[in-house]
């Protein structure tokens, strides 16, 4: 039970209670007249007519203010809960902006450092060691002896294996580098660099044309794009060196647009 249907209930029940104190002081006045004649009889019926007015009054007007003040707490109820939901929503909406938001800022900040990424080149390096000669296998002549016996047969020597001094571009084994960039993005340069695995001089300095050889050593002549899922895909360059000196680094660099 709320706080103001209670109160109601205990304003009625003070009238109610007042009102029966009066009717029964009414009453014990009505009892002590009934010596009188009877026209002071019908006089002094008034006040308790007027009395039992008073309570039906008093109890309707207390069940009545009860009932306001209960509609009235409902309404201040539904109006809270209105508000409670609209809030509620207001939240949720505001959440979902939010997310939005974020998804995009999210997806515009990435853009914007694969484009960076893009024109500052993606790199990817490979070291490359010396080649290995290929093994020569020998067989010596047989020599006929002018003095044995036609019939006898001299053994055949074994055969030897000796390594070469040298390599050639097909004995060498190629290596592919691949650098990754997004699916959507427009291939725009392909730089190519090679130089010795021990050297520091500066990369501008060592680069070299595709399909050119440069010091037993030589890139393909054009990239190869390859599929690389639904998001990215790979520019792939080979590269040979047939040196058996030295190793070489050979260095790759891709720049694209999106």
């Amino acid at each position: 039970m709320s706080d103001g249907v209670l109160a109601s209930i205990i304003a009625a029940c003070a009238t109610v209670f007042t009102s029966f104190l009066q009717l029964r002081s009414s009453f014990a006045k009505e009892v002590a007249a009934r010596a009188q004649s009877s026209s002071a009889r019908r006089k002094s019926r008034l006040p308790l007519v007027l009395v039992c007015v008073m309570l039906g009054a008093a109890g309707v007007g207390g069940f009545a203010l009860s009932q306001w003040l209960t509609e009235h707490e409902r309404s201040v109820q539904n109006a809270l809960q209105m508000q409670m939901q609209e809030r509620i929503a207001n939240m949720a909406r505001t959440e979902s902006e939010l997310e939005q938001s974020r998804a995009g800022t999210h997806a515009e900040i990435e853009a914007g450092v694969l484009r960076r990424l893009g024109a500052t080149g993606v790199v990817v390096t490979a070291t490359v060691g010396p080649c290995k000669p290929a093994l020569v296998v020998s067989t010596p002549a047989l020599a006929a002896n002018a003095g044995e016996s036609s019939t006898q047969i001299p053994s055949q020597p074994a055969a030897t294996a000796t390594p070469s001094s040298t390599c050639t571009e097909a004995d060498a084994s190629p290596v592919t580098l691949c650098a990754t960039i997004p699916a959507n993005a427009t291939l725009m340069d392909v730089q190519l660099y090679v130089r010795a695995a021990e050297s520091d001089a500066p990369w501008d300095s060592s680069r070299v044309a595709p399909g050119h050889e440069t010091e037993q050593a030589r890139f393909t002549d054009k990239p190869v794009e390859v599929a690389d899922g639904t998001d990215t895909k790979q520019i792939c360059q080979g590269f040979t060196q047939w040196s058996t000196e030295r190793a070489r680094v050979a260095r790759m660099l891709v720049r694209y647009t999106l």
